[in-house]
């Protein structure tokens, strides 16, 4: 079973492929959707590409995108907003099942501990998915944690 995870951002989208097993995880690949600092539908349809391109390459059974939890400014949330809604179409009309987990819930999966900091789910990951390094950028890991998430909490997967 081949999981995407998805962190979205304005700029930086991250994405982790991973692979479920019956015995274990396995990290596939990862990275991140960059987006130039240009006019939205440039930045959407980029976005909108990129993760086709990415669901092509690796065709991924099951898909997870993390919930917005709670933004100080406004502006940064509506676009955040405004990229979820880009890669969520993208899965839809890839026909992938989609998940959404808030990063608490990211965080009790990976962690064991809802409230911890970003360093900790980084080395959670490194470790989980026995990776060489912590992985790069911040918004892969991100991503390849939503995808542990999903693949620890759903055990239908395989039915």
């Amino acid at each position: 079973m081949k999981i995407l995870g998805l962190d979205p951002g304005t700029t930086i989208v991250g994405y982790g492929i991973i692979e479920k097993t019956q015995s274990a995880l396995y990290c596939i690949d990862y990275g991140a959707i960059k987006s130039p600092m240009t006019q939205n539908r440039d930045k959407f349809l980029n976005i909108h590409n990129k993760l086709n391109e990415l669901i092509k390459k690796h065709r991924p059974d099951a898909a997870v995108i993390e919930k917005l939890f709670f933004f100080k400014n406004l502006k940064t949330a509506i676009a955040v907003s405004e990229a979820r809604g880009v890669l969520i179409l993208t899965c839809v009309l890839n026909h992938i099942p989609l998940q959404e987990y808030t990063p608490l819930q990211i965080k009790q999966a990976v962690t064991g501990y809802g409230k911890a900091d970003k360093q900790q789910v980084q080395k959670m990951v490194k470790i989980i998915l026995n990776l060489g390094a912590i992985p790069k950028p911040d918004d892969a890991a991100d991503a390849l944690a939503a995808a542990i998430c999903r693949a620890n909490t759903n055990d239908d997967l395989f039915h």
